[in-house]
C-alpha cells in the first residue's frame, strides 16, 4: 500500500492519541493506565504473530515475557549491565528457548500444542522458584533503584510511556512488514490448510518457527521493560498463565490475524478492568478477571471473528472512498509469462519405479511403475478405491512409499529424488487435490500469489504472476473475490492456478472435473490444453471418460493398486480387461 494512502494517515492519527491523551490529562493514574495499554497491546501484537498469523494457540507465551524480565534483571544485579543491553541478551535467550520449545511442539496439532506450551511455562516457573540462590525463589527480586535513562528508571511516568509506546510501534511495524511479506502469506496459508501450503513449496515447520522466534524476541523485550517499570519481579507474575491468556484474549477480541485487532482489543478491555479495580479498591480484588471473562464471553457469542474481522472491511471500504485514496492505490504492472514449450519434448520428466505402499495389512500400491514424458498429457483411470490418489500422493511427497522410488528430471537435466511435499514442489511438481483446498479467507489473487512466492519475495511481482495465471485459467474477472465465494468450478480452476503459479514442469490433476457441469467441463478441457501448450506436462486422474479420451496422449489404468494397462486411449478402451475392471461390459467405446 502507498504510504500516502489516507488509511495510513488515519492509523497514525489514532495511534498518536495514546500519547496525546495522557499528556493532556497530566495525571499519574492516566499515565500508568496508558503505559499498561501500550505494554499489553505490544504483548498482544507479538502473540498475534504466532496465534493469529500462524494459527498456533500458544497459552504459555508468558515464558518469554518472564525470561526477558529475569535475564535483564539478573544481568543488572550481578554484572551492573544496563537494561538496554540486558534486554537484548534476554531476547536472545528467549529465541533459543522458543526454538527448543517449538521444534518438537509444532508437530502437535489442535489443543495438544496449547497444552504443551502451558506445561513448558509451568516447568520454567518451577525451575525459577527452585533456583533460590540465583533467582530469589518465590520471594522474587527487587530491581536496583539507579535513576537515569541508562538504567531505564525515572521519577516521572512520562518517560516510561514513551518507551512503552516505542515498543508498541516497533511491534506493530514488525507485524505490518510481516503481514505484507511472503512470510506473512505463508503463515496464513499454513494456518488455513497446511497440506495445500506444502503443495506450493511452503516448509510449514520452518515458517512457524520463524514466527515464534520473532514473537518470542518481541515479548521478551517488553518483559524486560516491564520489569524495570515495576521495579520488582517474582515467578508467579512473570511466568503467569493468566498473563498468557490475557494477551491472547485481547487479540481474539480485536481480531486474530489482523494488524490493529490486538491494539483495539487492549484499548477496549484493559481500561474497563483497571478502572473497575481502581474504583472498588481492595473490595474489587480479582474483579479484573471477571471483566475479562464477561467481555470475552460476549464477544465469542456475538462477534467470534473479532471487532476488526467484523467491521474492518466496512471501515476500509469507507476510507477507500475518501478523496485521493483510489488514485494512490497500488497499480499492478504488466503480467509475466507463465511458461514456455519444453526443449526436451518426448523425454521422461517424471518416473515412478516399483512403488509399494502398505497401510497395515492393506497393500494399497502394488508394484506401480509409470513414466510421464515432457509435453505429454497422461490420463490415469481406474475404479474407486483402486489406489489412484495414493499413487498421486507418492508422486508429490505427501505419502512416502514403503518401497520403490520417484524421480524428477530437473531443469538442468539432472535427476532429483525429492521426499517431502515442499521438495517436490521446488523440483517442479505442482498438484491439485481431489477435495479442493482453497485458502478460503484469501482472495483469488492472494491464493495464486502463494504459488508465485516460490520464485519471488516481492509481493508486487507475485501479483503480476497471479494476474497472468488468472487469465490463463479464466479467473481474471474474479481476482478480488474471496475464495470461499467461488463456485465449485471456480475453486477447481483456482487450485490449478495456484499450482501453475509455482511454474511447475509437471502438473498432477486429481479429478479436477469431478462435480462440474458440462460447460465447466468444456472450459477445464480447454484450460488443460493451454497449460500443456505452455510446456507443462500433465498427469491427470479423471472419471469423465470423454475428457480423458479427448485430452490424453496415453492412459494408465490402475486396478486393485496395480497397473493394469498403459497405452494409447483407443487401445485402452478396447481392452477386455479394462472394460471388465472399470468401464463395464456395457461400455460402447465407439460412443466415446
Amino acid at each position: 500500500m502507498n504510504l500516502l494512502h489516507p488509511r495510513v494517515y488515519l492509523s497514525l492519527a489514532a495511534l498518536s492519541l495514546l500519547l496525546i491523551i495522557p499528556f493532556a490529562a497530566g495525571s499519574n493514574f492516566v499515565f500508568h493506565l496508558f503505559i499498561l495499554i501500550c505494554s499489553y497491546a505490544a504483548l498482544a501484537s507479538a502473540w498475534n504473530i504466532v496465534g493469529g498469523f500462524a494459527g498456533q494457540l500458544s497459552l504459555g507465551h508468558a515464558v518469554f515475557y518472564g525470561t526477558g524480565a529475569y535475564v535483564s534483571t539478573l544481568l543488572l544485579l550481578h554484572f551492573n549491565l544496563s537494561p538496554w543491553l540486558g534486554m537484548l541478551v534476554g531476547a536472545a535467550a528467549s529465541t533459543v528457548l522458543a526454538v527448543l520449545i517449538s521444534w518438537p511442539c509444532f508437530r502437535l496439532r489442535g489443543p495438544f500444542f496449547a497444552l504443551a506450551t502451558i506445561a513448558v511455562l509451568e516447568v520454567v516457573r518451577l525451575l525459577v522458584i527452585n533456583q533460590h540462590d540465583l533467582t530469589g525463589g518465590a520471594t522474587g527480586l527487587a530491581v536496583p533503584l539507579k535513576l537515569g535513562a541508562e538504567w531505564m528508571l525515572f521519577r516521572a511516568r512520562w518517560p516510561y510511556l514513551l518507551i512503552a509506546f516505542g515498543f508498541l510501534a516497533i511491534t506493530l511495524l514488525v507485524s505490518w512488514k510481516l503481514k505484507h511479506s511472503r512470510l506473512g502469506y505463508y503463515l496464513i496459508a499454513v494456518r488455513e490448510r497446511e497440506d495445500a501450503a506444502q503443495a506450493v513449496g511452503v516448509n510449514a515447520v520452518k515458517v512457524k518457527l520463524i514466527a515464534v522466534v520473532l514473537s518470542a524476541a518481541l515479548t521478551s523485550l517488553i518483559g524486560s521493560f516491564h520489569a524495570m517499570y515495576l521495579t520488582f519481579i517474582e515467578p508467579g507474575a512473570m511466568f503467569s498463565l493468566e498473563l498468557s491468556i490475557q494477551i491472547a484474549m485481547f487479540a481474539l477480541i480485536g481480531g486474530l490475524g489482523t494488524l490493529s485487532g490486538p491494539l483495539i482489543g487492549t484499548v477496549i478491555v484493559l481500561p474497563l478492568a483497571e478502572l473497575a479495580r481502581g474504583w472498588l479498591g481492595d473490595a474489587g480484588s480479582g474483579v479484573h478477571g471477571l471483566v475479562y471473562g464477561l467481555v470475552l464471553v460476549a464477544f465469542v457469542l456475538t462477534i467470534p471473528q473479532g471487532l476488526v474481522g467484523r467491521f474492518g472491511p466496512r471501515v476500509s471500504a469507507w476510507v477507500d472512498r475518501l478523496p485521493g485514496a483510489k488514485a494512490m492505490a497500488d497499480t499492478p504492472a504488466a503480467p509475466l509469462p507463465v511458461g514456455r514449450p519444453s526443449p526436451r519434448a518426448g523425454e521422461p520428466i517424471l518416473v515412478a519405479e516399483h512403488l509399494h505402499k502398505y497401510f497395515g495389512g492393506l497393500h494399497a500400491t502394488n508394484d506401480v511403475s509409470l513414466t510421464l514424458n515432457e509435453g505429454e498429457i497422461v490420463g490415469v483411470i481406474g475404479p474407486n478405491g483402486a489406489g489412484k490418489t495414493t499413487v498421486f500422493n507418492q508422486l508429490s511427497g505427501f505419502i512416502q512409499p514403503s518401497s520403490g522410488s520417484v524421480k524428477v528430471r530437473g531443469a538442468d537435466g539432472q535427476w532429483i529424488n525429492p521426499s517431502t511435499p515442499a521438495q517436490f514442489a521446488v523440483a517442479g511438481i505442482g498438484r491439485t487435490f481431489q477435495i479442493v483446498q482453497p485458502f478460503a479467507d484469501l482472495s483469488v489473487c492472494e491464493n495464486i500469489m502463494l504459488g508465485a512466492f516460490m520464485h519471488t519475495r516481492d509481493p508486487a511481482e507475485a501479483r503480476q504472476i497471479a494476474t497472468q495465471v488468472a487469465a490463463l485459467t479464466d479467473l481474471g474477472p474474479l481476482l478480488d473475490t474471496r475464495a470461499r465465494n467461488l463456485t465449485v468450478g471456480g475453486m477447481k480452476r483456482l487450485e490449478m492456478a495456484r499450482a501453475l503459479a509455482t511454474r511447475p514442469r509437471v502438473l498432477l490433476l486429481d479429478e479436477v472435473m469431478a462435480g462440474l457441469n458440462p460447460t465447466d467441463v468444456a472450459k477445464a478441457i480447454e484450460i488443460i490444453r493451454r497449460v500443456r501448450d505452455t510446456g507443462v506436462s500433465v498427469l491427470m486422474i479423471e472419471h469423465i471418460m470423454q475428457a480423458t479420451m479427448t485430452l490424453s496422449d496415453r492412459i494408465v489404468v490402475i486396478s486393485t493398486g496395480s497397473v493394469l494397462m498403459d497405452g494409447d486411449p483407443q487401445a485402452v478402451v478396447s481392452n477386455p480387461q479394462v472394460i471388465e475392471a472399470y468401464l463395464g461390459k456395457e461400455y460402447d467405446h465407439a460412443a466415446a
